[in-house]
C-alpha cells in the first residue's frame, strides 16, 4: 500500500489532537469551571434539568482537573478513530452506470 499519504495524516492527527485540545476548552465555555459551575451558564441549566446526576460530576470533574494521561488518550485515540472514519469515507468511490 507504502506510506501514509499526507491527507490520511491530517484525517488522523487534526481530530485527536483536536479533541484533546478543544474538549476542556468546550467545557470551560459551557460553564464548567475549576471555581465550580459558573451562574446562568449551560451547565447551571444542564444542572437544574439532570440535577446533581454521575453526568454533571463527571463534567465538572473534567473542567476543574482536567482529563490526565488516560484521559487523554482515549480522547486522541477515539479522535484519530474517527478522523480515520472521514477519510475512509472520503476515499470512497461511486460509480454511477445508468441501466441499458
Amino acid at each position: 500500500q507504502g506510506p501514509p499519504t499526507a491527507k490520511y495524516v491530517f484525517f488522523c492527527c487534526v481530530p485527536a489532537g483536536g479533541t484533546v485540545i478543544l474538549t476542556p476548552a468546550l467545557l470551560a465555555a459551557m460553564g464548567f469551571t475549576a471555581g465550580g459551575i459558573v451562574a446562568g451558564s449551560i451547565a447551571a441549566k444542564l444542572m437544574s434539568f439532570l440535577g446533581t446526576s454521575w453526568l454533571i460530576a463527571t463534567l465538572q470533574s473534567i473542567g476543574a482537573a482536567g482529563f490526565g494521561w488516560f484521559g487523554n488518550t482515549v480522547l486522541g485515540v477515539s479522535g484519530a478513530y474517527v478522523g480515520n472514519i472521514i477519510s475512509s469515507l472520503c476515499n470512497i468511490t461511486v460509480i454511477f452506470k445508468p441501466d441499458p
